[in-house]
């Protein structure tokens, strides 16, 4: 085992699925979500952090991470919030603050939209909820029929690649194979491909309303001064600081720090002073 990552699991079902999370730790709520191709392992060292004076809850997403993997189901954005609706319901949680990466941001701001006055305080870790039409060439390729299913499910295009494009520092060999280890065959690579999928760009998708509405519940978020933080690597090959520059627009009031040096997982490239911005973030007042 990892020995950044060694909480007890917990499991809930929904529907026929099970679904894994972290809960870790007492103290006012944070909820972690995590994108693709992801999954709770990449908090490991932020909820030892947290977990001091937190309740920490990181959900490992239907086909991901240790959560259950099945072959017909709906990976849709509004199946995503569902769950972690869901989850939050079953564990009678009415107020917490939220931290999102990459599609965690889609799936989190959904559930907060949704629960405007269950939200404290959200951060914002290299991600976006909102419509966008850039999307780098080589994700573009990962949702060609057919041969952006055999470059992800096949040869695990996506979620290898990411251990080493995804960060400037490299990982080390054990935090590569921990980030790899439930992608470990075609079957359960299912969510790494239908995530990309379910980037919805054209308004005839079946994710485009409910990012719509995802983008529409960001104005009433903002309109009730719910403190923001934004932690922002700037060599993300896909969250580009175009998308930083967005959530400033749309977040003004937002504290924000972009790291010139670090890459799309910021947790792994400077978790020192992300850790401790997110610390002093949670610890203030709001």
């Amino acid at each position: 085992m990892h020995s950044e990552y060694q909480f007890a699991s917990h499991y809930i079902k929904i529907g026929k699925q099970r679904l894994h999370f972290i809960d870790e730790g007492d103290g006012p709520i944070i909820v972690m979500v995590h994108g693709n191709p992801t999954w709770s392992f990449y908090y490991r060292r932020l909820i030892k952090l947290l977990c001091r004076k937190h309740r920490v809850i990181a959900v490992d997403n239907i086909g991901c991470g240790l959560s259950d993997k099945p072959q017909n189901y709906k990976y849709t954005l509004e199946n995503h919030i569902k769950n972690l609706s869901f989850l939050l319901e079953h564990l009678q949680i009415s107020k917490c603050s939220l931290i999102l990466h990459d599609w965690g941001g889609a799936i989190g701001m959904g559930y907060a939209a949704r629960n405007l006055k269950s939200i404290e305080k959200i951060a914002l870790l290299n991600t976006a909820a909102f419509r966008s039409q850039n999307i780098p060439l080589r994700i573009a390729l990962c949702r060609v029929p057919v041969i952006g299913e055999i470059l992800v499910r096949g040869f695990n295009g996506f979620a290898q690649a990411a251990t080493y494009m995804a960060v400037v520092k490299p990982m080390d060999k054990l935090t590569r194979q921990y980030y790899l280890r439930p992608y470990n065959s075609w079957k359960n690579r299912i969510a790494t491909h239908r995530f990309v999928k379910d980037i919805p760009l054209q308004a005839n998708h079946p994710s485009y309303k409910t990012l719509v509405e995802v983008e529409e519940g960001l104005a009433k978020l903002r309109d009730l001064d719910i403190p923001i933080l934004i932690l922002w690597g700037g060599k993300d090959f896909c969250f580009t600081k175009v998308f930083f520059d967005e959530w400033l627009e749309r977040f003004p009031d937002a504290e924000a720090h972009f790291f010139e040096d670090c890459g799309h997982y910021l947790l792994e490239d400077c978790f020192e002073k992300s850790g401790k911005y997110l610390e002093d973030f949670f610890e203030s007042h709001g």
